[in-house]
């Protein structure tokens, strides 16, 4: 429904027993979702027989006079949060006025809006747990006409996600919200609450706030500012031409409130609100579209989380679009994406039921905001109905496996082989890493790739290059975030009570995830990290780049991480470079480590290092529970991203084909993904084509509203097409064939010479570019020998003795899937089902990752 439709229809709400509304003045609520349709519908019956009729019938009479059918528009009906949700009754005129609701046998006291369908409006008084929802007529002796079961859940969650994260640190008083959390209990733990006094009122363990709206402007310069309180109109009001010409004030109605424990935003264009603010309802300037504004980072867990100002994007807002975002999902709170999902649907479901259902809602973020959507497209189908993917990967998880190389293969380079020659040339890095290095000579136009630690090593005896790998200024500091439990924080972490459970707290991303990877017998959760059989450099010693005494060295050397329950607090730089910090560096030995050698497993003087394992239980868990893309792609889909692989971002260029790779082994075609690149210059402003590919999107949905009997593809329009752009976003190429040769065998297409790619270590490693190989399959060295892995690189008796002590199980097989995927534990009558996410609105229970088999 539009937005002026809408509103034309609660202006002529029809009385079905009670008043307009439900989830109204304020009150948080929601579960999201689409306009799911139910999966628990029962029976229609006959208006003059009063009896039940098949629910499969329902299709066939849906233009019966009698026929009358429920539907949960704001989630599926098993998934529903907060008390209270939007239903549509479908029914014919002549039955409107005749009809009553039923909530667990008790009739409801609700208005419900008159559609063209029928009758829509929100509901309420939901208990916990399943609720039965009964439309009937009024003379029917109280048989139903069609019955839905409702399963509720607390608005605080969780829905699917299991036990919540504790503690669970309040953020509520910084940024767009301000205001102390809700005392929840009177006792530790939580969040302490106080007055305008500074007085202790109680504790806050969900970090609920009270939901409040509030209104700003766009001035003239460009700047959002507060409205004036008396109601006057500012004399720099700056105003915005809508899709239909209208221009109008460029005012912005903002609700902020809390869901599933993380705090939400709900933006869009409103009229200047009355003296009593009664117009937060108005969505009179609303085109019915909304945006979910995705944010990336990195963080371990246990915080609330902030609004982020993405959320009020002017250039969104101003085209009528409305936006949502939520603190959950930002992947600089937390990186569950069992809880990003769940936190979508929920806080989606707010707008439904505060707004109604938009026509398509879009997806936008980059770096952990795409991850998000590319995972919440797979694992909650119906919450995105398309994607704007920027600087993507195709999730988080499969990223540590390669990013975990990154200090074992520097701190080869620098200190293990520091005699080498070969790693004082920085771009011959690249053969190890796989990622781009920067020579920078003399300090260059780009200070990004210098390695700022230079002058340190080479006082205290390392080796170095001039400029960088990618590893040191993009993940430098990731590896212990992730792994070692004595090195992160929460924000505030201070504030919580008491500190004892702070400092109890494993800080890794796995720990973040225990939900996930489960925990062992010490009750740490389980590492998938794995370098088993892994060659390092192998493709630079086929390629002639090292040799083979090279390459052996490396692999006896290179090592793998302790298990986080025995790593150790990090040293310099990763707590300052203040002259104490270097002063410490310089004279205490050991201290200096910024590859983390200490947490680090080395070989001794007659044993190659150690590999590790990661847990297979983990491994297992990071597919079923649908931490991993695998490439189910249902929904358009536009990634694009600014080229910056000369400043060694972290947001190597590549990912974009592991994504469309991923989606070609899944579907069998990658239709519905369209691949943008745009040029960039170290130290100048950079173009994007956001605003661009929202425009096209908004196409490409409107097309498949028009005609959705054509496939996502068959519904394109014309500038849905792979392209790249120059520094200025004007494009250079476009169509078919631009980025040949990445993917395929085709010649290099025009976007693909213009824009390099690089890899990754596992890639040089002989893995695909998809990557996400956890644990590969093994073959003996005697088969590699024998099958040619080495190329014109034979080693020597000695060497090939060396090469069976450092893998003793086996080389890495990159021609086999990955062992740690879970196939066989989908087998039924001998043949594999993949493991595929749970559709919300399946019937089919899923287990307690959410997940099921397909087939």
């Amino acid at each position: 429904m539009t937005s002026k439709g809408l509103a034309a229809a609660w202006a002529a709400c029809v009385v079905l027993l009670a008043s307009c509304g439900g989830g109204g003045n304020g009150e948080p609520s929601g579960l999201g979702g689409s306009a799911a349709t139910s999966s628990a519908k029962t029976s229609v019956g006959s208006d003059t027989a009063q009896q039940a009729k098949p629910s499969n019938d329902r299709e066939n009479d849906k233009d019966n006079d009698n026929s009358v059918r429920l539907r949960v528009l704001s989630s599926a009906p098993e998934y529903v949060s907060g008390g209270d949700a939007r239903i549509e009754v479908r029914a014919s005129r002549g039955l409107r006025d005749k009809l009553e609701l039923w909530l667990n046998g008790s009739r409801l006291n609700v208005t419900l809006a008159e559609t063209e369908a029928g009758l829509e409006g929100v509901i309420s008084g939901l208990k916990l747990g399943a609720n039965t929802l009964e439309v009937r007529h009024r003379s029917g002796n109280g048989q139903p006409r069609d019955r839905l079961t409702l399963t509720n859940y607390p608005i605080t969650g969780p829905i699917f996600t299991g036990p919540q994260q504790t503690p669970f640190v309040c953020t509520t008083i910084q940024g767009a919200v301000n205001k102390q959390p809700l005392v929840d209990s009177a006792t530790p733990p939580g969040y302490p609450v106080l007055d305008g006094q500074g007085a202790l009122l109680g504790y806050s363990r969900d970090c609920s706030i009270n939901t409040f709206v509030s209104y700003q402007y766009r001035s003239t310069t460009g700047a959002l500012v507060p409205l004036p309180s008396d109601g006057s109109r500012p004399p720099d009001m700056a105003q915005a031409t809508l899709a239909d010409g209208r221009k109008v004030d460029f005012v912005v109605r903002r609700e902020i409130g809390s869901i599933n424990r993380f705090l939400y935003s709900i933006a869009m264009l409103a009229p200047m609100p009355g003296a009593d603010n009664g117009t937060q309802s108005d969505t009179s300037l609303w085109n019915g579209k909304l945006l979910y504004w995705f944010q990336g980072g990195v963080a371990i867990g246990h915080s609330q989380g902030t609004v982020h100002g993405g959320s009020l994007n002017l250039d969104v807002l101003g085209r009528g679009w409305a936006i949502v975002h939520s603190s959950g999902n930002n992947t600089g709170t937390h990186y569950n994406m069992n809880l990003a999902g769940e936190t979508a649907m929920m806080t989606k479901e707010r707008f439904i039921e505060r707004y109604g259902v938009p026509i398509y809602t879009v997806g936008l973020g980059g770096s952990g905001g795409a991850i998000q959507q590319y995972m919440i497209a797979q694992n909650n189908p119906g919450v995105l109905d398309g994607l704007l993917p920027v600087q993507s990967y195709p999730d988080m998880v499969t990223q540590t496996i390669h990013v975990g190389d990154c200090e074992l293969l520097e701190h080869y380079m620098d200190a293990t082989d520091r005699a080498n020659g070969k790693w004082r040339v920085t771009k011959n890095r690249t053969w190890l890493v796989g990622m781009n290095a920067e020579e920078n000579p003399d300090g260059g136009p780009n200070p990004r790739v210098n390695d700022a630690l230079a002058p340190l090593k080479i006082a205290l005896g390392y080796s170095t290059a001039k400029g960088s790998t990618e590893c040191v200024p993009a993940w430098r500091g990731l590896t212990p975030l992730a792994m070692n439990p004595w090195y992160g924080q929460a924000p505030n972490q201070q504030l919580y009570v008491p500190q004892s459970d702070i400092a109890a707290i494993r800080w890794t991303h796995y720990d973040d995830l225990r939900n996930v990877y489960g925990v062992d017998a010490t009750g740490a959760a389980r590492p998938t990290w794995d370098n088993v059989g892994v060659q390092y450099g192998l493709k630079s010693l086929r390629a002639g780049n090292i040799t083979m005494d090279e390459f052996v060295r490396l692999n006896w050397y290179v090592g793998g991480w302790k298990h986080p329950s025995d790593m150790v607090q990090e040293g310099f730089p990763f707590f300052g470079t203040t002259q104490a910090e270097i002063n410490k560096a310089l004279s205490q030995p050991g201290y200096f480590d910024p590859w983390s050698v200490r947490n680090m497993r080395l070989a001794t003087s007659d044993a190659p290092a150690p590999r590790t394992a990661g847990d297979p239980i983990a491994m297992r868990a990071a597919y079923t529970s649908g931490h991993v893309f695998t490439g189910r792609l249902d929904v358009p889909a536009i990634d694009h991203r600014q080229y910056m692989e000369r400043e060694l971002d972290m947001h190597n260029s590549h990912q974009s084909f592991a994504v469309r790779k991923r989606v070609l082994q899944k579907m069998g075609n990658s239709d519905n993904l369209v691949v943008w690149f745009t040029d960039t210059t170290p130290g100048t402003p950079k173009a994007s084509q956001s605003m661009q590919a929202l425009d096209v999107m908004d196409q490409w949905l409107s097309n498949i509203r028009r005609h959705p009997e054509r496939s996502i593809a068959g519904n394109k329009p014309v500038d849905a097409v792979d392209a790249c752009f120059d520094l200025q976003g004007q494009r250079m190429s476009a169509g078919d064939g631009v980025w040949g040769g990445i993917l395929d065998t085709r010649p290099a297409g025009a976007c693909t010479q213009a824009f390099p790619l690089y890899g990754t270590s596992r890639t040089v490693a002989g893995a695909p570019i998809e990557g996400g190989i956890y644990r590969c399959t093994l073959k003996p060295v005697d088969k590699a020998l024998a099958d040619g892995t080495y190329g014109n690189s034979a080693p020597s008796p000695q060497q090939v003795e060396q090469l069976k002590r450092i893998f003793p199980g086996g080389v890495c097989d990159y021609t086999r899937p990955d062992q740690a995927r879970p196939a066989a534990e989908c087998s039924e009558h001998g043949k594999d089902h993949e493991v595929v996410a749970m559709d919300p609105r399946d019937s089919r229970r899923p287990d307690s990752t959410g997940r099921r088999c397909s087939g």
